[in-house]
């Protein structure tokens, strides 16, 4: 029997889980309102999401020891394929410092580690949000210069796909699929023979629109924007990402055009 603790720190909510032999005993989700803006780094972000951690586990009477591992939301590291990897120390430094960027998911492997380290369980962490699967094609966009990326709800898209291998009875590797992550942030992912091959970056800009992206903008009133003088870059950074610009929009500019 392997029974795992699952954590998943998002955008806009904390989820932990409790599983046995890939069968959920329970999964308990905790939503992030505007309260989360609060915590804007990620050791401010690290103390509020072990708390709600550690009390959902004392309001399920877990036995932390009779756990095998824990297992976090892998965040923003260098590129590496999907798969499963250890957390190591070399890992905690990258996603501390956020070496590869700050996104809520960073905090998916240190909370993984310090919970588990205490009691000399491992922690892993699962296709984190950098899986890099694309084909070469795939990496060209319009400007030489700029190389499309892969940084995608990889976590989600890839259990998604499993599943609905497994409901069919046909493997992941033997599909072609497009799957669609909706939440703070959208992606829509190719899936060729169990790689994603392509995907639009959905932590930096590219693709549709959401709570918490702008998504795709007309370059000439971004480059406008910018050189107003009204925002420093990471103003803009922070409105275009995380901001929640949906959220901004009146709600009567919506219901007058439906």
């Amino acid at each position: 029997m392997t029974r795992l603790l699952i954590i998943n720190p998002g955008s806009t909510s904390t989820k932990v889980g409790l599983y046995e032999n890939n069968q959920a005993l329970w999964v308990r989700s905790v939503a992030h309102g505007e309260e989360i803006q609060q915590y804007p780094d990620l050791q401010s972000q690290l103390l509020l999401r072990e708390q709600i951690i550690r009390t959902i586990i004392n309001e399920e009477n877990i036995d932390l020891e009779s756990l095998d591992a824990i297992v976090g939301r892998g965040g923003l590291l260098h590129p590496l394929e999907s798969g499963v990897y250890e957390v190591n120390e070399d890992m905690i430094n990258d996603l501390e410092s956020c070496r590869y960027g700050w996104h809520s998911s960073n905090l998916g492997g240190i909370l993984a580690f310090q919970i588990a380290s205490p009691l000399g369980l491992k922690a892993y962490i699962s296709d984190p949000i950098i899986s890099d699967e694309m084909h070469p094609l795939a990496r060209v966009s319009g400007w030489p210069e700029i190389e499309r990326k892969s940084i995608f709800h990889a976590l989600n898209q890839k259990a998604v796909a499993r599943r609905y291998a497994h409901e069919t009875g046909i493997p992941y590797q033997e599909m072609n699929l497009i799957v669609a992550h909706l939440g703070g942030g959208i992606s829509v992912g190719v899936h060729r023979k169990g790689r994603v091959i392509d995907v639009n970056n959905a932590l930096n800009g590219d693709g549709p629109f959401s709570v918490e992206r702008t998504g795709g903008l007309p370059l000439f009133s971004v480059i406008d924007l910018y050189f107003s003088g009204q925002y420093s870059p990471d103003q803009l950074k922070q409105m275009f990402v995380g901001k929640r610009p949906l959220l901004d929009v009146p709600t009567a500019a919506i219901t007058n055009k439906m």
